[in-house]
């Protein structure tokens, strides 16, 4: 459960922290195309009316100012306009902006010091305003300026939907992501899990023996189906030489089981190590395509002594003659062995080609063997077999040390 919870918060604040992100994002966007908005419309509309109002206030014809002005005064989100002199007196605006608009002094100084027209943000009347103004210029003289008060009110409306709407989109995300991911893990963690809880339960009461059990093979529940195999092949082998063994004690037989064997060993060499030297090893990796596989290859002698060093443990060296051998092995040559439950280790001796013709089929294979075997075949001795087994032997040597 805790488990889950720790998912679920995870992604509960992954999903936030990334919606609040583009929310962040998308308000700014907005609000910036917004204002870009607001400040092209005065300004479209400063222009319009700069030829004809710029004459107007140097011949003094303020009352034909102020009905020009008066027309913009129930436009939509335009909360009226005003006309300046250069001195920043009130020529005229309209009657929404009372007698005294607002004008900030920063905005003065740009427009009639800097002639440059400016903008800004600000609170008129406790109302959120947008603040353009104009320069009105006639023969490369300023006579006055344009201002033009919009109302900002509905961008901050707008910016608090986007959030609202961002909040509520995210509420039903982690709703769905939430019941998702319980039923996901439910189906494919907490379900097998479960299940092989139950499994290794029956196995150790006794009540299975032993049962066909497969857990999911994605790659989440790979290794542990590999280790519950093997434990379960292990368990079951355990019972059934216990088993075996209570029931020749009946008899007054007796049975060799791998731990008994292991004992044997142990008592045989007293405590030294079990060492095993063979051309042939009992494992060896090639490739297969891409991939490289681990085989046995067939043999007499792999097939008497492994099941000994499976049992006992120890070391088991032999030349790497797989094409991929080296690929698996440690600096030291070593592997541990059988893959899937390993028992023991195995070192592998490098030898070349020719070392591997002299030592192994010349020497070996010609002279030693008919002579052990007493086989009807004259051994074969040659010096430079000699030679190689020597050779081979100082690598082996090497190996176990």
């Amino acid at each position: 459960m805790k488990m889950t919870l720790r998912l679920i918060v995870s992604l509960v604040v992954t999903v936030g922290t990334v919606a609040a992100f583009s929310a962040y994002l998308q308000v700014r966007q907005e609000r910036d195309q917004m204002r870009n908005e607001m400040e092209r419309r005065a300004r479209l509309l400063a222009e319009g009316l700069q030829e004809t109002v710029a004459p107007l206030i140097q011949q003094g014809a303020f009352e034909r100012l102020r009905k020009i002005v008066e027309r913009f005064g129930n436009r939509e989100r335009l909360a009226g306009v005003a006309l300046f002199d250069a001195k920043g007196s009130l020529l005229a605006g309209t009657k929404s902006l009372g007698t005294s608009p607002v004008f900030p002094a920063d905005l003065l100084e740009g427009v009639f010091s800097k002639n440059m027209d400016g903008s800004r943000f600000d609170l008129v009347e406790e109302k959120e305003r947008h603040i353009y103004a104009m320069p009105l210029r006639l023969e490369e003289s300023t006579v006055g300026a344009f201002v033009v008060y919009q109302g900002a009110a509905h961008i901050r409306r707008q910016l608090f939907r986007i959030y609202r709407n961002t909040f509520l989109r995210v509420l039903v995300q982690v709703f769905f992501i939430t019941l998702v991911t319980l039923v996901m893990v439910r189906w494919s963690v907490m379900g097998p899990i479960a299940k092989m809880a139950e499994w290794m339960k029956q196995l150790r009461a006794g009540e299975l023996s032993p049962p066909p059990f497969a857990l999911p093979k994605e790659d989440l529940f790979g290794p542990i189906a590999r280790e519950v195999t093997t434990f379960a092949r292990h368990l079951s082998d355990a019972k059934a030489a216990v088993e075996e063994e209570a029931r020749l004690r009946q008899t007054a037989e007796s049975l060799w089981t791998p731990d008994r064997l292991k004992e044997h060993v142990k008592a045989k060499l007293q405590g030294k190590p079990l060492v095993v030297v063979s051309n042939r090893e009992p494992y060896m990796h090639v490739h297969r395509g891409r991939k490289v596989e681990c085989i046995v290859p067939a043999g007499g002698l792999v097939t008497a002594l492994e099941p000994v060093l499976r049992a006992s443990g120890g070391t088991w060296i032999a030349h790497g003659a797989g094409d991929a051998d080296w690929e698996m092995v440690d600096a030291k040559g070593r592997i541990k062995v059988p893959p899937q439950d390993p028992h023991y280790t195995l070192r592998r001796v490098a030898l070349s080609k020719e070392e591997e013709n002299g030592y192994y089929y010349g020497f070996s294979n010609e002279g030693l063997w008919p002579l052990c075997h007493i086989a009807h075949t004259r051994p074969l001795f040659r010096a430079e077999d000699w030679a190689q087994y020597q050779v081979s032997q100082r690598k082996i040597r090497r190996r176990r040390g």
